[in-house]
């Protein structure tokens, strides 16, 4: 990580094209897959708009779109429980971001560690 917290790149003009190749939906939005660095755990699912992929990329603090509230929030602003983001990938199809991230604390607003902790579900 660099002195700023800055998502680490090569070169800034790798980040801006990685930020280009991003195809948002209909919303403004594409969603974001969140992996913990050390364990390679799925922590969760969530959304960003092209304003909260920047912030994240420039300060190296996971921010995110909530679609409920329609505000951004930096993960862990609140509770403490933040996201240091190591790598910023997007999908060969530009349809997907993944965030590797240091975690502190339960990724879940629930306070499980992953959103994804809960027993299968059977199918109906």
């Amino acid at each position: 990580m660099r002195d700023n917290g800055a998502v680490p790149d090569p070169t800034r003009r790798g980040l801006e094209a990685a930020l280009d190749a991003v195809r948002y939906d209909d919303r403004g939005l594409v969603p974001v897959v969140v992996q913990e660095a050390m364990t390679h755990q799925v922590l969760m699912l969530a959304w960003m708009d092209a304003e909260a992929l920047r912030h994240t990329a420039e300060t190296g603090w996971a921010t995110y779109w909530s679609r409920s509230r329609k505000t951004h929030w930096v993960k862990g602003e609140t509770s403490g429980n933040t996201q240091h983001v190591r790598e910023l990938r997007v999908d060969c199809d530009g349809d997907t971001v993944l965030l590797v991230v240091d975690q502190t604390g339960p990724a879940c607003h629930t306070g499980a560690t992953t959103c994804f902790d809960a027993a299968p579900r059977s199918r109906p």
